[in-house]
């Protein structure tokens, strides 16, 4: 019997990319993602002048491409391939790829139509709907810290919620999108590049035809006579795939309850990009959200040490 890893089948079998690694490494790539989408706000409102549904398009077909560089690079190519005749993995990275697209469109429309605020205030409910997941859907533990930590935190959330004066439809939809995206590619077998590919391929020739057809945000767009746009949508592929695999790398190698918390990071920077780079206003509920959030973070990771120290 060889001592070698297997190459990687669509049943599951265990690569050097889907090879749990140290809780370490997944935390820093958790880190990584969720302060890439906290600033990634002040990139999509450069492209402002395009429709939400354009710049969606353009995110999903260079993704694909920049994916498809980098999955022979990482001998994939055939783990790819491969995926395509598993109609389980096909049906779990149709959904992963449904809610993923849908939570692109609303952020980038939210960010485009002046909802800043409430498109963050769906991130700070997000954490709070995959700490619920984890401890119903994957039964992970949560001591007394972490109980009060979430309480903390569900009640920095909830002081946002008068600040609105309609229902955040655009906030609870972020919120779930998100949360129920995580945890269908927790349950994938497929690692975050070949998984990521896999989902993005399927908005692949929807997006061709899309932007085809419409006058402005389309192909007209890519051009040497506004180098800057052109230079925006053709990197969006790279700044939209990162942080997807760190992500998705974090979700596989992270108590699900633990990134439900680093999360945070991502609203809070966005918070603060609206207050000092776009000038919004800072009443003091919303301070008193940054308050409580950062408290019932500190607390999540005192709860860690403990959990780690028992065991």
């Amino acid at each position: 019997m060889s001592t070698g890893q297997q190459p990687q089948t669509p049943t599951g079998n265990t690569t050097p990319e889907n090879t749990p690694q140290p809780n370490t490494g997944g935390i820093f790539a958790a880190f990584a993602a969720f302060t890439a989408w906290g600033v990634l706000t002040a990139y999509w409102k450069s492209v402002g002048h395009l429709p939400a549904a354009a710049v969606v398009c353009h995110r999903l077909f260079w993704s694909l491409l920049f994916l498809w560089i980098i999955l022979p690079m990482r001998g994939r190519w055939g783990d790819y391939l491969a995926a395509f005749k598993s109609p389980r993995i096909l049906g779990v990275h149709l959904i992963s790829g449904l809610l993923i697209g849908s939570n692109w469109f609303i952020f980038i429309w939210a960010t485009l139509n002046g909802r800043i605020v409430e498109s963050a205030l769906g991130y700070f409910l997000s954490p709070l709907a995959i700490v619920g997941i984890g401890a119903l859907v994957f039964k992970e533990p949560l001591n007394r810290t972490q109980l009060i930590a979430i309480v903390l935190a569900a009640i920095g959330v909830l002081i946002q919620l008068p600040l609105l004066n309609h229902f955040p439809w655009v906030a609870i939809t972020l919120a779930l999108t998100f949360a129920l995206y995580g945890m269908v590619r927790k349950k994938s077998p497929l690692g975050s590049l070949t998984g990521l590919a896999v989902e993005t391929t399927y908005f692949f020739i929807p997006c061709i035809i899309w932007l085809s057809m419409i006058d402005r945000g389309g192909w007209s767009e890519i051009t040497f006579a506004d180098p800057t746009t052109s230079t925006l949508l053709i990197l969006s592929g790279i700044v939209t795939a990162l942080p997807l695999l760190w992500f998705a790398y974090a979700t596989r190698n992270v108590r699900y309850s633990t990134i439900g918390i680093i999360q945070y990071l991502a609203p809070s920077l966005q918070f603060l990009l609206g207050v000092f780079v776009y000038g919004e206003e800072m009443p003091p509920a919303r301070l008193a959200t940054f308050i409580f959030i950062w408290v019932a973070s500190s607390l999540y990771v005192v709860g860690m040490k403990k959990k780690t120290a028992i065991a």
